[in-house]
């Protein structure tokens, strides 16, 4: 295989088994283990040059098993230096992998748990929204594998608990995505902390100009592995458009549901808080519900995808945050209930079904305002999107009652202040009602019929403008106000009692 810059290799290999590629024994033990018994074409053409110390930039379509494509090599290379010392000295860290998301860095550590298990190799993850303790406590028991975000790595470099000097491995998963995060200064700082010698592995569904660029950067003549058409959709996801207002879009997720019986369903939303609202307005249609974003806590997070892994829900309802890496078995369609602005966070989201082979559906929902969206989708993808009108019934009648003042008064089902389905909707003159089912803010009722609030009586001397005037003025003001009221004449004190005197007994 040459060398040469960027080599690329386009070809789909010839079929293997695993027994062929010349992993470890140890590892070969647990990839059969799984039931596995073919590579993949990405894991065919990436494990050759990775076991043989070369740069890898791999690209392919998400659910085609990336992430053992380049696990499996990473720890075939580290096996010659494994060890059972107990001494965390003998365990430094010699591959350090870095994703953008904790649910992803997660998933690659179980991968590497799993097929490390017959290997005296350790393995450790960091990631932020949890407890630094625990991961410091890792760290210093030794690890050969280190799994991280760039954030938390950068925590644990200043804290000077981890000691990234024997590097001799670096995986970027997922590098467009970092990038679009904007860890591209954070990636900079971890990168020059690495030994200069040292094999880089990149790896992504997508490849674009910025990722090029990082590759010259810090790869040295990497082979580029493409096994399928750049930043295309896997053939075994149908893919489906609908127009639909704001109005009518939770009534279309809830009829697809119900009506079709799925289960472990994930709809992606674009907003933290539509989100969230999305979530409550499902539930309270009798969809079983649950929401995952960045704002919440990495406990919450982990608990809903437990909960969506187990089938306990219907719905996982995501920003994208869970469009990459997340790998659930049989997940039977995802849902876009909002265009992302970004045509590459199309093809990831839709990842997410049809994996390891299997068929799945991508339904995306979208407004007149929003198409333009579907036409840089079908324009990176090479590929149209099937236009097709949905029969929600009376389903969308009672919705729209109900669509501008859902959970919380908010003024639409994703939450989002520039929700393009709903201004449509102001546009066409359509008027939305407000739902009983619903918390909706009301304005105070008006005082009923024949009713005359009290009033206090005003005394006019207030509403008078102020008019400097003399002692003796001001005194006669005062008591003619008095008289007024209580029909007594005041009678001025002697000046002797106001000095102190006793007043003169009255005949």
């Amino acid at each position: 295989m040459t060398t040469d810059s960027h080599t690329p290799i386009n070809e789909t290999p010839e079929p293997i088994s695993f027994e062929q590629t010349g992993l470890h024994p140890s590892l070969l033990k647990a990839v059969i283990e799984t039931g596995y018994t073919t590579p993949t074409p990405i894991q065919a053409g990436a494990l050759p040059p990775v076991m043989a110390g070369q740069d890898v930039m791999g690209a392919a379509q998400t659910g085609t098993g990336k992430t053992a494509a380049f696990t499996l090599p990473l720890l075939h290379r580290l096996m010659p230096a494994a060890n059972s010392s107990a001494s965390p000295a003998r365990h430094p860290v010699r591959a350090l992998i870095l994703t953008p998301t904790r649910e992803l860095a997660d998933q690659v550590y179980e991968s590497v748990r799993r097929y490390s298990k017959y290997t005296p190799l350790r393995s450790a993850v960091v990631f932020g929204g949890v407890d630094i303790g625990p991961q410091k406590i890792a760290l210093r028991n030794g690890c050969e594998v280190l799994i991280a975000t760039p954030g938390r790595l950068l925590d644990h470099m200043e804290q000077k608990t981890v000691n990234l000097s024997q590097v001799s491995l670096l995986v970027l998963d997922e590098a467009d995505r970092m990038l679009d995060m904007g860890f591209l200064p954070d990636l900079d700082r971890i990168i020059r902390a690495l030994p200069a010698t040292r094999q880089t592995l990149l790896f992504s569904a997508t490849f674009g100009n910025d990722i090029r660029k990082l590759a010259l950067t810090y790869m040295r003549q990497p082979v580029e592995i493409e096994v399928a058409k750049r930043n295309a959709t896997a053939e075994n996801v149908s893919q489906i458009a609908y127009l639909l207002d704001g109005a009518d879009k939770r009534a279309a997720v809830v009829h697809l549901v119900k009506s079709r019986g799925l289960k472990q369903v994930i709809v992606f939303s674009n907003t933290k808080i539509g989100t969230s609202r999305l979530a409550l307005a499902l539930e309270k249609d009798g969809v079983s519900a649950v929401s995952i974003h960045g704002d919440k806590s990495q406990a919450d997070r982990m608990k809903a995808l437990e909960s969506f892994k187990s089938g306990e829900l219907e719905v996982l309802v995501a920003t994208d945050v869970a469009a990459r890496g997340l790998d659930v078995a049989g997940v039977p369609c995802v849902i876009n209930y909002d265009l992302p602005h970004t045509a590459e966070d199309y093809v990831h989201r839709i990842g997410r079904t049809g994996r390891a082979g299997a068929s799945g559906e991508a339904i995306s929902f979208y407004s007149p305002e929003e198409e333009k969206y579907l036409f840089d989708i079908e324009k990176l993808t090479r590929k149209p999107v099937p236009r097709a009108k949905l029969d929600l019934g009376d389903q969308a009648t009672s919705r729209k009652r109900s669509s501008s003042t859902n959970v919380a008064g908010a003024r639409s089902d994703s939450g989002d202040r520039n929700d393009r389905g709903e201004r449509g909707n102001r546009n066409s003159g359509q008027t939305a009602r407000p739902s009983a089912r619903h918390d909706v803010k009301r304005e105070p009722r008006s005082p009923s019929r024949g009713y005359t609030p009290t009033v206090k009586p005003i005394d006019e001397f207030f509403l008078k403008p102020y008019v400097p005037a003399t002692t003796t003025s001001a005194s006669s003001a005062v008591e003619a106000r008095v008289t007024q009221k209580t029909g007594l004449t005041a009678k001025r004190p002697a000046l002797g009692v106001l000095l102190g005197a006793k007043p003169k007994a009255s005949i």
